[in-house]
């Protein structure tokens, strides 16, 4: 990241910034044991708040998600 930073590569000094801002949430991705893994890209989640919006509150909600 360093030789990153004393070269002369505009776009890569832009990217070594931005990960140098979120190294924490960097770090804590690589040594912590918990993953969003399983949620990523699904739309389930979605569709269920959407449908019990306005209608239900978060017990509702939770029930829904954790039963098929």
């Amino acid at each position: 990241m360093a030789a990153v930073e004393a070269g002369d590569l505009p776009p890569l000094r832009a990217f070594v910034h931005g990960l140098r801002k979120d190294m924490p949430a960097i770090v804590a991705g690589l040594t912590l044991p918990f993953s969003n893994g399983p949620i990523e890209g699904s739309t389930k989640v979605k569709f269920l708040k959407r449908q019990v919006y306005g209608r239900a509150g978060f017990l509702l909600l939770r029930q829904r998600i954790l039963l098929p």
